[in-house]
C-alpha cells in the first residue's frame, strides 16, 4: 500500500474539483469512473472501448504470429468430475 498523498479540492465553476499528483501516473483526458460510499471516494482509471479492442487485436496478432504448436492441438480424453456431497 502506497503512502497518503494529502491535498485539498478547489472550485472550478460550478464543480469541486481535485489536482492528481504527478506521482499517480494518470494522463490528462483519461476517463476515470468514480464512486462514493460514505466518506470514501474511490476513483478508477476505465478503459475506452477503443483500447480494448486495439489490445485484443494486438494479442490476436501475436498469437497468429506464434502460430499453432507442431503436430496440432494435443486431444485428451474427456474427464468425470467425482461427485462430492455437500460441496456446494
Amino acid at each position: 500500500m502506497t503512502k497518503p498523498v494529502h491535498t485539498k479540492t478547489f472550485k472550478s465553476g460550478n464543480s469541486v474539483a481535485v489536482r492528481l499528483p504527478k506521482g499517480f501516473a494518470i494522463p490528462a483526458g483519461a476517463e476515470l469512473e468514480m464512486h462514493k460510499i460514505g466518506d470514501t471516494v474511490t476513483i478508477k482509471l476505465t478503459r475506452d472501448s477503443a483500447d480494448v479492442r486495439r489490445l485484443l487485436r494486438s494479442l490476436t496478432a501475436d498469437m497468429a504470429a506464434i502460430g499453432a504448436p507442431p503436430g496440432g492441438v494435443q486431444k485428451r480424453d474427456p474427464f468425470d468430475w467425482p461427485d462430492r456431497k455437500n460441496l456446494f
